[in-house]
Order: structure tokens, then sequence, then C-alpha cells
């Protein structure tokens, strides 16, 4: 028998008026910011004049698409947007449920809020801050550099070698972040039901048996949830991080260059709105496909752990 899917009268918002204006916030930021710029999406299929304005200017069809994906740095940009999604989101995910695991398992309860503390704080510098870190670091002149030149190794020029971009882009992505993500994690943990801990200490389990049969597999609902979100926006990336980190270093472009810094770049160079608006609905429409394909893969894997 299908079950007859929950529709919220206006007798349900009044018997919960306080939780109601509670959430009212959050449902104008969404409306004002998600759902309003809906409207501009006609903008990707003209050619903006701005004589003509943006309403009488000429339709173009699907003319602002071909003209990204015919150019000569199309595929270089999808692809160091997937390829960095990917291993940020594979890397990033790991590492933030093992903290996790560590802040239940291992650090003492005194100590907790210092851990927690040292590690969310990177979370709220913002990007500018985090590139001048890194150029203070690897910098001509920065503490890395002169460490390198102090041991007798021959001096390395960080922002011409294009190699280790990809790894340092990545550190920092996931120092910045991995706080904010392992909290929530952590907050997973403390969700699930002691008396599973109690029984599995009853029955002589080992902590590495309770993390691998109780911990991991009652949290991976959760993973597989953050993990889906964060596979919505595998074709978006972080613009603060690919574009002050390495610091408009052309030389740099082939491995930091992403679909983001592309379109902003194009822009501040050409001003086709039309162009980079037909990029920015191609991020949203592909990155539908993608959560929608996913969650229909993990539907058919373990049905509870979908995302809708």
């Amino acid at each position: 028998m299908n079950k007859i899917p929950f529709i919220p009268s206006s007798r349900h918002f009044k018997k919960n008026l306080q939780l109601s204006l509670l959430a009212l916030p959050a449902f104008l930021i969404i409306f004002v910011f998600s759902y309003l710029p809906m409207g501009g999406i006609f903008i990707a299929f003209k050619n903006i004049n701005y004589s003509d304005g943006i309403l009488r200017s000429p339709w173009v069809g699907l003319e602002n698409i071909k003209f990204f994906f015919t150019s000569n740095d199309a595929w270089m940009v999808i692809r160091n947007t997937l390829l960095y999604n990917i291993v940020f989101i594979a890397v990033g995910t790991f590492l933030s449920v093992v903290f996790a695991i560590m802040l239940n398992e291992v650090i003492r309860r005194s100590w907790l809020k210092a851990y927690q503390t040292i590690f969310f704080f990177p979370y709220f510098f913002s990007w500018i801050i985090v590139a001048y870190m890194a150029y203070s670091f690897i910098g001509p002149y920065g503490i890395l550099t002169t460490w390198i030149e102090k041991l007798g190794f021959e001096s390395f020029d960080f922002y011409s070698e294009t190699w280790v971009w990809p790894i340092l882009l990545t550190l920092i992505n996931i120092w910045k972040g991995l706080g904010y993500v392992s909290i929530i994690f952590y907050a997973g943990i403390l969700g699930i039901s002691q008396e599973y801990f109690e029984a599995a200490e009853i029955d002589g389990a080992s902590r590495l048996q309770v993390i691998r049969n109780i911990t991991v597999p009652l949290l991976m609902p959760l993973i597989t949830i953050m993990t889906l979100l964060s596979i919505g926006k595998i074709f978006y990336s972080d613009f603060g991080l690919f574009f002050f980190v390495p610091r408009e270093v052309g030389q740099l472009f082939p491995v930091t260059q992403v679909i983001d810094t592309y379109v902003y770049r194009m822009l501040k160079v050409s001003g086709d709105i039309g162009m980079s608006s037909a990029v920015g609905l191609f991020q949203s429409v592909m990155g539908f496909i993608v959560v929608l394909f996913s969650n229909y893969v993990v539907k058919r894997i373990d049905d509870d752990n979908k995302l809708f």
C-alpha cells in the first residue's frame, strides 16, 4: 500500500507557529537568492546588447553554450573542476570521518573543546587571508622556501611549478574545511544510541571492532547524504581557493583554472554576460543530473541511505 505524502496545511503552520517563524528567515534567504534568480535564465540564450537592454537583446539560442564548448580551454577547465572536486569529496570526507571518530574515541573530554576550536577556526578565514598565509610559506621569501634553501637544496619556486599545485590546493582545501565537516560527523556519532556501545563492551569487542561494526555502519546514512550534497556541486568550485591562492599566475592556469575562474576572467575581459550565464546554467543542470543519478545508484544499493 502506497503512503500518502504529507502536505502541510494552514492548520499545521498555526499549530507550529513558533517553529514556522524560526524557519522563515531561511525560507526567505533561499527564495531570494536561489529561486528569484531563476528568472534570469533566459539571459543564457541571448546576445546581450547594452544599448538595447536585456529584454530587447537578440536571441541566439544555444550559441553561448556552443561558444564555451568550442573554446580551447573548455576541456581543461571542465577536467580540472571535476577532478579537483572528486579528490576533495573523497579525501575530505574520509579524513573528516576519521577525525570525528578520533574526537569520539581518542581525545579526552577535557581537551575536546580545545581540539574542536583549533580545527574549526580555519573555516572562518576568508580565502584572501588564506592566500596571504600560503604566500608567506611558499612565496619567494616564504618560510618553507627559506627552509629548503637552508637545508642545502636548490631554491624551489612554487609559483612556477605546475605539478605541485594539485597537491597544495588539496591540502589547503582540506585544512580549511576539515574542522567544519568533522563536527557534523561527530554530531552524528553522538546521536548513536549508547546501548549499542554498551552491548559491544559487554560482549568484549575491542574499540577497533566497535568502530568497524557499529560507528561506521550507523554513520553511513549521514556520510551518504553529505556526499550526495557535495556531488550536487561537483561542477562548481570554490572561487576563492582557485582565484586568490594561485595569485593570478598565468603559468599555473593549466592546473588551477576551473569553470568559475574561467567564466570570471572571460567576463572581465569580454563583458559577455550571455556566455557566463550559459555556463552557469550548464553547471546547474549538470549538477542536478549528477545528483539524480547518484541518488538513483544509492537507492538501488541501499534504499535507506537515499537522499530522496
